[in-house]
């Protein structure tokens, strides 16, 4: 039998890259890999027009989906892009010191929708205590004026102090020029390094991140992988084809980063870093799988509900597709292929 046809749309982020050369092949599946440069458009074609078998999707705007009564995509435990975000709120340091000084503020923010919101606006409920409700949120893009993408999220389910940047400026420019207070997001604004009172919130932000998730154990998934349900329930084989190629590109990815006689990246002090994933992360920092995501998973779908993106809560369970991993997994100490 030919294998499946399947158009899978993603950024090329190295852990994809094997996956997308054909070095690793899915069972079953002649997989056609289209690549984009950023993850918003393809949200927003599929989430507008469901134009791919497969792809990487907001976590924030799945769940929300699915627990309105959306079930036009199930989703696969993989996930192409994680974040700690913490480095991504910047201040303006005249009228913000502390978390706490946000509350009362205006916040600039691509989306308030958008999962890496979602993520920054529940560590500082719940780890700085800040009064979410006392703050005016504002949307655009960060870098120019206008409305970031064109996304069909779902509204908040209460009054929530949302206005639109409708101003000739960007919300970086808005935060230089004291017409906001911060930023939040998935991109910090330009203007952080360059006027000097803007600053990040947690200026040490690589230790306040590794002290959140010693704590917490929560390494943020900002996307995961979604295959249209039309297409799942005509070929329920593909949702494990699809994980076991996602692992093992994954994994071969890893491997060839560990090489260090020849450094992948330009990172001239990679082998520290592998060696500080291992010591924080006990190996895979990027482990797929229920499992051990499921923490992370319920403290998203809590911060969901309690910033009234969701009425009502779905278990992790029912998000996801049943998936078996039977493919060999690597061990880093193997040989590269």
């Amino acid at each position: 039998m030919a294998p499946l046809k399947m158009n899978f749309a993603c950024c090329l982020y190295d852990r994809m890259v094997p996956l997308a050369t054909g070095e690793v092949q899915p069972r079953g599946l002649d997989l056609n890999f289209l690549e984009f440069h950023h993850p918003r458009d393809i949200f927003d074609r599929q989430a507008g027009n469901k134009e791919f078998d497969a792809c990487e999707l907001s976590s924030s705007e799945y769940i929300t989906r699915y627990a309105a009564g959306d079930k036009s995509f199930v989703a696969i435990p993989a996930f192409p892009s994680r974040a700690f975000r913490h480095s991504f709120i910047a201040v303006n340091s005249n009228t913000v010191k502390s978390p706490k000084d946000l509350e009362g503020k205006k916040v600039g923010v691509q989306l308030y929708t958008m999962t890496a919101a979602v993520w920054q606006r529940g560590l500082l409920q719940h780890e700085y205590g800040v009064d979410l409700d006392t703050i005016e949120w504002v949307e655009g893009m960060m870098e120019a004026p206008g409305s970031h993408g064109k996304p069909s999220a779902l509204p908040p389910l209460k009054p929530i102090k949302i206005t639109t940047n409708n101003k000739p400026k960007s919300l970086s420019q808005l935060l230089e020029d004291g017409e906001i207070d911060a930023t939040i997001g998935a991109d910090p604004p330009d203007c952080l390094g360059r006027a000097p009172h803007i600053k990040r919130l947690f200026p040490d932000f690589k230790k306040v991140e590794m002290e959140y998730f010693k704590k917490t154990g929560i390494f943020p998934a900002m996307h995961l992988t979604v295959l249209r349900r039309e297409f799942y329930e005509a070929n329920k084989f593909v949702a494990s084809s699809l994980f076991e190629a996602l692992n093992e590109s994954k994994d071969l990815a890893r491997k060839k980063m560990s090489y260090t006689s020849a450094l992948r990246y330009m990172l001239p002090w990679l082998p520290e870093a592998l060696d500080e994933i291992q010591e924080v992360f006990g190996g895979d920092c990027w482990p797929y799988g229920l499992e051990p995501n499921r923490k992370m998973l319920e403290a998203l779908i809590q911060y969901l509900h309690e910033q009234s993106m969701i009425e009502t809560k779905p278990t992790v369970d029912e998000l996801f597709a049943p998936v078996s991993l039977t493919r060999f997994k690597m061990n880093l100490n193997d040989s590269l292929p």
